[in-house]
């Protein structure tokens, strides 16, 4: 072949190659767009808390009743009364400049006060908080547990008698409504039917007259009826996620590369299926872990719980609008900061996203 007939080179390159965004690779262009990323997030989520704030204030106004007849218990009262409840709460003033007033306060931690306790909305949430997080956050534990660990097990063991029991399980128990899921284990296991004799108590956190480690003992066993519950509603959520994410995986070519070298079936699903399926689930889960903190409403109120949840049912129904308020924005500020903490962490489990 002549050298006529030989291709010039364009440029040189002695040896190395391009630089270049195509040389960086997905893995440095990631880090790269991470920054904008999360700060596209955190915007989103600071719209979201301000939608929230506004939403609250006016939802809310909605509902029927007043608050200020509510607040005399009933009693005969003058004109003027009424007025100087109203005036000691705000409610005289132009619903602009109640507005106003509520998220300038808002913006510093200062919800109002109640108007059916008269204490501050703040130290009513910190009160109930803690019973709160006890009962939904031991709930979260055992339902997200035992749906990753079924949900596992039903996607390796697809269409099988134990998949099908599993997943039609999950389905009913998912279906049923917490409040009448409890109602029939309180009527079966705290009142008793039959030879059922009542084990648990009907509702409330304690008996009110135990110390020390019985006091403990106490708590547990009424925390067992609300706790059976959530669990039993919660977890076909997580095992159905965990499934379906399963199955997607199962046919990937890395797993048949895993058993082709000899790994046990048993290690190709731990190390490396299980691993990656888990990915989805994992918003699955920080969504729930956001729940925990709102509370169960209708759970509460049913074992008469003094959570979150039962606070807000009692303050919907005077209405208790700064209560109500506080405790809407409490709820939604939580699964909010949840969300975007997932969408914070799941780059970094994925290079694939946020690219």
């Amino acid at each position: 072949m002549t050298a006529e007939a030989t291709p010039p080179l364009v440029g040189k390159t002695d040896g190395r190659a391009p630089a270049g965004p195509s040389a960086r690779g997905p893995r440095a262009r990631t880090t790269a767009g991470y920054p904008r990323y999360v700060a596209g997030k955190l915007g989103g989520a600071a719209v979201s808390l301000l939608a929230v704030l506004v939403t609250s204030f006016f939802l809310f106004r909605l509902i029927p009743g007043d608050p200020v007849k509510f607040m005399t218990g009933g009693r005969q009262v003058s004109a003027e009364q009424l007025a100087a409840y109203r005036r000691e709460f705000g409610l005289d003033l132009p619903t602009w400049e109640q507005f106003t007033d509520y998220c300038g306060k808002a913006l510093t931690g200062d919800l109002g006060t109640s108007y059916q306790f008269r204490a501050p909305v703040i130290d009513k949430i910190t009160e109930a908080l803690p019973n709160t997080l006890l009962l939904t956050g031991t709930s979260f534990v055992l339902y997200t547990a035992l749906g990753i660990f079924l949900g596992t097990r039903a996607a390796w063991r697809n269409g099988r008698l134990g998949d099908r029991l599993n997943t039609g399980l999950a389905l009913t128990l998912y279906s049923i409504p917490s409040f009448w899921l409890g109602l029939l284990l309180i009527i079966v296991f705290a009142v008793g039917i039959g030879p059922i004799p009542g084990l648990f108590p009907t509702g409330g956190m304690e008996s009110g007259d135990e110390q020390g480690f019985a006091y403990v003992l106490d708590v547990a066993h009424h925390l067992v009826l609300p706790v059976v519950t959530l669990v039993a509603v919660e977890y076909g959520q997580t095992l159905l996620v965990t499934r379906s994410a399963l199955l997607d995986e199962m046919g990937s070519d890395y797993l048949t590369t895993a058993r082709a070298k000899g790994l046990r079936d048993d290690l190709v699903r731990r190390r490396h299926a299980v691993p990656n399926a888990l990915l989805p689930t994992m918003t699955l889960i920080f969504i729930n872990l956001g729940r925990t903190v709102a509370g169960v409403i209708l759970v509460e109120t049913v074992f008469s719980w003094p959570g979150l949840g039962g606070l807000f049912y009692q303050a919907l129904s005077v209405p208790d609008l700064p209560l109500v308020q506080g405790l809407f924005f409490v709820f939604a500020a939580a699964v909010i900061v949840m969300n975007t903490l997932a969408d914070l962490i799941y780059p970094l489990l994925d290079p694939r996203v946020g690219r």
